[in-house]
C-alpha cells in the first residue's frame, strides 16, 4: 500500500480571517464548519487564525451560541469528534458577527478584533455560503467598507440562474474583486476520484491513446439520488435538477474528462484547457432532454401546487472539436431514484468479433467499458471480454477492478470541501472555474432554459421517466446493468 507523504508535512497557508457567510445554513453545518474542524486536526489550518461566523441579524449569535453550534455541528458531521485539547485550541478561534450592521458586533469591528490578535500579515477569506441572489448585497457591503483587500472570494453554486445573472454577478464581483481573488467553488472538483482522472489519462500510456472518437464510442455521467429535496422545496423551485447538478457539478466532470493534456497541473494552464472543451460543447437541443418529476414532488412544502420543476434530468451534449467530434455525451441526475451513485462511464467500440465462434449471436454490451465510481474513496473497474473455461471458444464477461480503499492509505484523505478550502488558503485555482467558463456554459444551457422540454412524471425508487431510454439509444444507462460494480 503507498503511503505519501502525512498531511502534517505539507504547506501550510499564510494566516487568515475566514469569514462564513450563511453560517447558519445547511452547507455551513454539514461541510464547513466540520472541514474546518478537520483541517486543524490534520495540522492544516495556518499557524494563526480566526473562524468569524456571519449571518444576518434575525440569526444572531454570541461567540459562545456559535461555539457550541460549531460543536453539534462536528458532533454530527465531522470524521474527527471534536474533544479535547483540540477542540478547545479550535473553539478559541471561533467569534460571531452581523452583517450589515456598524455598531461593535459589525463584521468590520468583529475582523479588525480578529487581525489585531493574530497580528502581523494577515489574508482575509470570504466563505459565500448564501445564494447567488444574496451575494450582490454581501459583495457591495464588503467593497464599500475596503474589506475587500488583500481578501480571497469563495462562491458557492449555482452561480446565476441563467447568462445574465451571471454576467451581473461577475461585473459586482469585478467591481471589487481581482479574478485573481475569487475561487467558484465546485465540490465535484475537489473529490480525489474526479482528480485522479489527469492521472489516469496522462501519468498512464495505456488509457490515453484511447481517449478519443476513434476508440470512444459514448461516455456517460451519471448521478442518481435516492433523496428526495428533503424540505428544501423554496430552493429547489427556483433552481431544480438542471441549474442545481448539470451547469455546475456535471457539466464541470465533463470539462477534466474531455480535456486536452495541459502543460502542467497549475492553474492557467488547467483551466484554459477546460474552458477550450466549453468552448466546444453545442449548446443543448431540448428535443434531446429528459425532464423528470418525482411522483408527490407537487405536495413538498414550499413547492407550487403547478410547479413544472424537474426533479430529474438527462440530456446528450456533444462537444464539437477534433477529438470528440460524433461522441454522444449522456448526462443524468435526478432526487428519488434507485440509488445514490457518482459513475462516470467510457464506453469503448466493440472490435470485430467474427473470429468468434457464435459472438454474432451473443448481448456483450456491457463489455469494453471503463467504469470509475468518484463517490469517494472511489472505484475503477475495467469490463473487458475473456475466454470462458472449456473446450470451446466461449467468451464471457469479466471485470478488473481499483478500489481506492485497498490501494492507499485513507489517513490522507480530505473531503472535498475540506481539500478545496485548503487550495484557496493555498491560493491554488486550478479547480476553480473562471468566470468565461460559467458563462459559456450558461450560454450552453440557454435554448433548455428557454424552451424547456415538457415534464414526465416518475416513481420513486425507479430510475425516472422511462423516456429518458430514449436519451442514450442505441446505447445503454451504465446502471441499472451494473449497479453491483
Amino acid at each position: 500500500m503507498s503511503t505519501p507523504t502525512p498531511l502534517k508535512e505539507r504547506p501550510r497557508p499564510d494566516n487568515h480571517v475566514i469569514v462564513i457567510f450563511g453560517v447558519s445554513g445547511d452547507l455551513a453545518k454539514r461541510k464547513i464548519l466540520p472541514g474546518l474542524y478537520h483541517l486543524a486536526v490534520a495540522g492544516l489550518l495556518p499557524d494563526r487564525y480566526r473562524i468569524i461566523g456571519c449571518s444576518r441579524p434575525q440569526s444572531r449569535m454570541t461567540d459562545e451560541e456559535f461555539r457550541t453550534y460549531t460543536y453539534d455541528a462536528v458532533c454530527e458531521f465531522a470524521s474527527d469528534k471534536p474533544e479535547g485539547k483540540q477542540w478547545q485550541s479550535f473553539a478559541q478561534n471561533l467569534s460571531f458577527a452581523i452583517d450589515p450592521d456598524d455598531g461593535p458586533e459589525s463584521l468590520a469591528s468583529a475582523i479588525e478584533r480578529a487581525e489585531h490578535a493574530i497580528g502581523g500579515e494577515v489574508r482575509r477569506l470570504y466563505h459565500l455560503a448564501i445564494p447567488s441572489d444574496a451575494m450582490h448585497s454581501v459583495i457591495h457591503n464588503l467593497g464599500a467598507k475596503g474589506l475587500h483587500k488583500n481578501a480571497r472570494l469563495i462562491c458557492e453554486k449555482p452561480f446565476g440562474v441563467d447568462l445574465a445573472s451571471a454576467i451581473k454577478l461577475n461585473e459586482d464581483i469585478t467591481e471589487y474583486f481581482d479574478e485573481s481573488q475569487v475561487f467558484r467553488i465546485d465540490h465535484f472538483l475537489g473529490k480525489e476520484s474526479i482528480d485522479n482522472i489527469l492521472a489516469l489519462r496522462f501519468a498512464n500510456e495505456f488509457f490515453e491513446p484511447l481517449w478519443n472518437r476513434e476508440h470512444v464510442r459514448f461516455v456517460q455521467i451519471d448521478v442518481p439520488e435516492k433523496i428526495s429535496i428533503i424540505g428544501r422545496g423554496d430552493f429547489y423551485e427556483k433552481t431544480g435538477a438542471f441549474r442545481d447538478m448539470v451547469v455546475t457539478h456535471l457539466f464541470q466532470v465533463l470539462g477534466f474528462l474531455a480535456m486536452e493534456q495541459p502543460t502542467s497541473l497549475k492553474a492557467k494552464p488547467l483551466r484554459d484547457e477546460v474552458s477550450k472543451v466549453f468552448d466546444s460543447l453545442r449548446t443543448l437541443d431540448p428535443v434531446q432532454v429528459v425532464r423528470g418529476q418525482y411522483e408527490g414532488y407537487l405536495e413538498e412544502e414550499g413547492v407550487a401546487p403547478d410547479s413544472t420543476t424537474e426533479t430529474f434530468i438527462a440530456l446528450r451534449a456533444r462537444i464539437e472539436n477534433p477529438r470528440w467530434m460524433g461522441v454522444p455525451f449522456y448526462l443524468r441526475t435526478g432526487k428519488c431514484l434507485a440509488e445514490s451513485r457518482h459513475l462516470i462511464t467510457i464506453g469503448l467500440r466493440e472490435p470485430v468479433m467474427r473470429m468468434f465462434p457464435g459472438s454474432e449471436h451473443a448481448s456483450h454490451h456491457d463489455a469494453n467499458k471503463l467504469v470509475v465510481d468518484f463517490d469517494d474513496p472511489g472505484t475503477i473497474h475495467a469490463h473487458f471480454l475473456a475466454k470462458q473455461p472449456g473446450p470451446d471458444m466461449t467468451l464471457g464477461q469479466a471485470t478488473m477492478t481499483f478500489r481506492y480503499a485497498d490501494s492507499f492509505s485513507e489517513s490522507n484523505n480530505l473531503e472535498a470541501y475540506e481539500h478545496l478550502i485548503l487550495q484557496v488558503m493555498l491560493n491554488n485555482q486550478a479547480l476553480f472555474t473562471r468566470s468565461d467558463g460559467i458563462e459559456r456554459l450558461w450560454e450552453v444551457a440557454a435554448p433548455l432554459l428557454e424552451h424547456p422540454s415538457p415534464i414526465a412524471t416518475y416513481p420513486k425508487g425507479s430510475w425516472g421517466p422511462e423516456s429518458s431510454e430514449l436519451v442514450v439509444a442505441p446505447d445503454h444507462w451504465t446502471l441499472p446493468e451494473l449497479a453491483d460494480t
